[in-house]
């Protein structure tokens, strides 16, 4: 998922429309770019951290629950077992039954989570927000490439992004 050239004509151009709106509505595309570096900062994962925030110095994004490392390590996992295929994928599809449980937590964890990216200057635009997951039912959740992009992939795939030109 981390690897912008690989990804679908659909799956570029939501990502490039979305990162442009999101750029726009903190202060640009530096401040948006600044704040995934604070983000990269933050090691294992900026979404262990306790206070639940991270900020840059134009920026910063928050959320309303504590996650914890092994929901990160399991997302993960997801992101390697579904490296081979460049559309959104169904977390769920899944043979083993321990691990489809596992995976089932994790959706519960993050239902409730939203993201809140604002900046510093309320004159450098409105902010954004975003959840974890797409789409959820019973038998379905694929998570929101918004999010991994956000918190899995490097500043490089979200410069790519933003500089891609949509054909047609």
């Amino acid at each position: 998922m981390c690897n912008f050239n690989s990804l679908d004509t659909e799956s570029k151009s939501f990502i490039h429309l979305f990162m442009k709106k999101a750029a726009e509505n903190i202060g640009g595309e530096n401040f948006l770019l600044s704040l995934i570096e604070a983000m990269r900062s933050k090691k294992p994962n900026p979404l262990i951290l306790k206070e639940k925030k991270v900020s840059s110095n134009h920026s910063s994004i928050e959320w309303n629950k504590i996650i914890f490392k092994d929901k990160v390590d399991l997302i993960r996992e997801l992101l390697l077992y579904h490296t081979d295929t460049t559309n959104a994928t169904n977390i769920l599809n899944l043979e083993s039954a321990k691990k489809k449980k596992k995976v089932l937590n994790l959706i519960r964890t993050f239902t409730s989570v939203e993201f809140f990216v604002t900046p510093q200057n309320k004159n450098d635009g409105m902010g954004f927000s975003f959840k974890a997951f797409d789409e959820k039912s019973s038998d379905e959740a694929i998570i929101n490439p918004i999010f991994i992009a956000m918190f899995f992939c490097s500043a490089e795939f979200t410069k790519k992004a933003l500089k891609y030109e949509i054909q047609g």
